[in-house]
C-alpha cells in the first residue's frame, strides 16, 4: 500500500489499472510560487515540494509518492494547468497540429528508500476540430491538468505519433515505480 499524495484522478486510474493498491490524499503544497521556465525543472521542483509537504503532513508511515506534470510546447513555451476556458483554447491551439512533450517527475519515499525520476513522452497531434475542441472546452475535463490536455481523452483521436509511455503522458511514469515497489 503506497500514499498517492496527489489529487488527480489520471493517476489514481494507473495506479488502479496496474493493480498498485493506494490510499490517496494531496498535500497542501502552491505549485504557483515557482518561477522557473524550463520544463524538467518545474515539474521536479514541483513534485519534490509536494514531497516535502507529504512527509510534515502525513509521515512516512506509509510509503509516499507525488508527482507532477507540465507540458511543453514546440515553441519551448512551459504550459501549465490553464486557469480559464480562454487561457485553455489558447494553450490547446498551440498544440493542435503541432508535436509537444508531456514531462512528468515523481518521487517515491518510504522510511528506508528514495526513488526520484522525470520522464517524457513527446506526442505529434493532427489539427483538432474546431467544433470538437470547442465541446471539450465547455466539459470543463481540461480543468487540473497540465496544458488542458488529456492523451487518455480528447487528444487521442488527434494523435498522429507517440514516443514514450502513455503513463508519463497521464501524469505518472508507472512503468519506471514498478520496478522499485
Amino acid at each position: 500500500m503506497l500514499h498517492l499524495a496527489s489529487n488527480s484522478k489520471s493517476r489514481a486510474l494507473l495506479l488502479k489499472k496496474f493493480n498498485i493498491p493506494f490510499k490517496q490524499q494531496a498535500p497542501h503544497y502552491d505549485e504557483e510560487q515557482i518561477e522557473t521556465k524550463n520544463a524538467k525543472d518545474f515539474a521536479y521542483i514541483a513534485s519534490k515540494g509536494k514531497l516535502e509537504s507529504a512527509i510534515k503532513e502525513f509521515g512516512l508511515e506509509t510509503p509516499l509518492l507525488t508527482a507532477d506534470s507540465v507540458v511543453l510546447s514546440t515553441n519551448g513555451e512551459l504550459l501549465r494547468k490553464p486557469k480559464s476556458v480562454d487561457d485553455a483554447r489558447r494553450i490547446l491551439e498551440l498544440q493542435s497540429g503541432s508535436t509537444m512533450a508531456i514531462i512528468s517527475a515523481m518521487h517515491y519515499k518510504t522510511k528506508n528508500f528514495y526513488l526520484s525520476d522525470v520522464s517524457a513522452t513527446y506526442y505529434n497531434f493532427f489539427k483538432f476540430d474546431r467544433d470538437d475542441l470547442e465541446e471539450y472546452l465547455q466539459s470543463d475535463l481540461w480543468r487540473g491538468k497540465a496544458g488542458g490536455c488529456m492523451v487518455e481523452g480528447f487528444c487521442k483521436k488527434y494523435i498522429k505519433s507517440v514516443q514514450g509511455n502513455e503513463s508519463t503522458a497521464m501524469g505518472l511514469n508507472v512503468e519506471r515505480l514498478l520496478g522499485w515497489i
